[in-house]
């Protein structure tokens, strides 16, 4: 302990040159003098920590500072006007819904579609460089579309909740990008009206008066995690154009979770696609007649859960009508007791998809053309009623003008499996051997390929031979009674080698 002083006390020494020589402490001379002075080390220690704490305090509050203002925006006028345009703070519009919106709203799009630009999208489109119409989470009544003006692009419309008035036109739909009739007789000379416009987290109530979004002639149009309800028509409807994107989001009539005791009344299609090299992906439809109808080819739909109108209620979940000329993919969706109906389906692949309450597939024969059709490794549950997993309709006219359609691979549970392959074995004891393959086929009276082999017990060697192929049965006939097996593979998609 006789070298601790002085160790503490050089260590004290130290601090209060360091600390108390500098002159924003402030700190008088005859009080330094004290605590060096001091005897005892440990209260010079407990001195000088109170005073420097003390010191520090009144250094911060003379020697700091002032807090920097916020940097004042860039200015409003000219170039450097930010196009981000608050329909509340600028133009005036009602976020609690009890006030008109429409006029403030269209004046925010309309100012936002007139920032000048050097810069262009497709011929005749301006990029509007990401201009954003921010709704500020507000809800709006609107009594008249939200019509963009033609020519535009590159604009997001993002934030709220829009709502059709009680005197909103019943043919309109809330927002849309389609040239009115005005426009339509000075259209400019690009092939497309609208191009990357996006509609982003917005809640669209129709009120039962017209549609959600109308998208007409566009291209590269986005279409994400919005919420559409109420509709009568249509909830998104995509007339022409190419390559509108719809995903993350939820559409229905009414508002429900399935169970619904006015489901049968369900009306309205929750999208509509008349358009070519569309994409539909990550959807719920829960309540509408028709869930997906398209009417246009090269599209694809994946992971879409369709719970609307059920079958049994005369409801379809996904409705492809384009006879001849299908060319889409549909793939991981959730078919929940609604059904997937293709006319003359042409190049149309169904996989990777779960159907319950005895969804299915129904090919419908309107010209009697089946085509580069694939069904495959897909999963049905039903209960037990006898219902086909593939239903062939034939009550417009026959299919007879099949070449590679392929069912095969799914995985059935309380439904019948249908299958444009199959194989029987046959044991028994005779010289004609019949195999009925109709609870198995898709397609009735059409067996293309054949393919047998007979197993007989003892040491016969007799001839055989296909005697009869008709109505998806095989007859086949030894020249001997035979007691053995007879195995058949059989196949009618049309699927030849070159």
């Amino acid at each position: 302990m006789a070298r601790t002083a002085p160790m503490w006390f050089l260590f004290l020494l130290s601090l209060s040159c360091f600390f108390l020589n500098g002159e924003n402490l402030h700190i008088p001379t005859t009080i330094r003098t004290n605590i060096i002075s001091h005897g005892n080390h440990h209260e010079a220690m407990l001195r000088m920590k109170a005073l420097f704490k003390a010191s520090l305090i009144s250094h911060e509050s003379i020697a700091s500072p002032p807090s920097p203002s916020p940097s004042p925006l860039p200015s409003q006028d000219g170039k450097k006007k930010p196009h981000v345009y608050l329909v509340v703070a600028s133009y005036g519009a009602d976020p609690t819904g009890n006030s008109d919106s429409t006029e403030a709203i269209l004046e925010a799009i309309g100012d936002a579609t007139k920032v000048p630009s050097q810069w262009s999208l497709m011929n005749a489109i301006r990029d509007l460089g990401g201009a954003q119409i921010d709704l500020q989470g507000g809800n709006y009544i609107i009594s008249k579309p939200l019509q963009l003006p033609v020519g535009v692009g590159n604009l997001v419309i993002h934030g709220g909740t829009i709502r059709a008035s009680n005197n909103f036109p019943s043919n309109g739909h809330l927002i849309e990008l389609s040239p009115s009739s005005e426009t339509k007789k000075s259209s400019t000379s690009s092939s497309y009206n609208y191009e990357y416009i996006t509609f982003k987290n917005l809640f669209l109530d129709s009120n039962f008066r017209g549609g959600g979004i109308s998208v007409i002639n566009s291209l590269r149009i986005n279409i994400e995690n919005c919420y559409i309800t109420h509709f009568t028509t249509t909830g998104i409807s995509v007339q022409g154009g190419h390559e509108t994107f719809i995903t993350n989001s939820f559409l229905g009539q009414h508002i429900t979770a399935g169970g619904d005791k006015g489901e049968r009344q369900f009306s309205g299609t929750g999208i509509s696609l008349q358009g070519n090299d569309n994409a539909v992906a990550d959807v719920v439809i829960f309540s509408a007649e028709i869930g997906i109808l398209v009417t246009g080819q090269a599209n694809t739909i994946s992971g879409v859960h369709c719970y609307n109108k059920a079958a049994g209620f005369g409801g379809t979940g996904i409705y492809l009508k384009l006879p001849g000329l299908t060319q889409t993919r549909i793939v991981n969706c959730y078919m929940d007791y609604t059904n997937i109906v293709a006319e003359d389906p042409v190049q149309i692949h169904i996989s990777s998809s779960f159907f319950l309450g005895d969804a299915n597939v129904v090919l419908k024969s309107i010209n009697g053309v089946a085509n580069g059709v694939t069904i495959v490794d897909n999963m049905f549950s039903g209960s037990n009623s006898g219902v086909e997993i593939v239903k062939v309709d034939e009550s417009n006219r026959g299919f007879d003008k099949i070449e590679q359609v392929f069912v095969d691979g799914n995985i059935v549970k309380g439904m019948n499996l249908k299958a444009t392959s199959a194989k029987l074995s046959l044991h028994g004891n005779g010289t004609l051997w019949k195999a009925d393959f109709n609870d198995v086929l898709v397609f009735r009276n059409r067996i293309e390929h054949v393919q047998y082999s007979v197993s007989a017990m003892g040491n016969t060697f007799p001839k055989h031979a296909v005697r009869n192929v008709s109505e998806n049965c095989v007859v086949i006939e030894t020249s001997e009674q035979v007691s053995g097996s007879v195995f058949v593979t059989v196949d009618q998609g049309g699927l030849v080698a070159a």
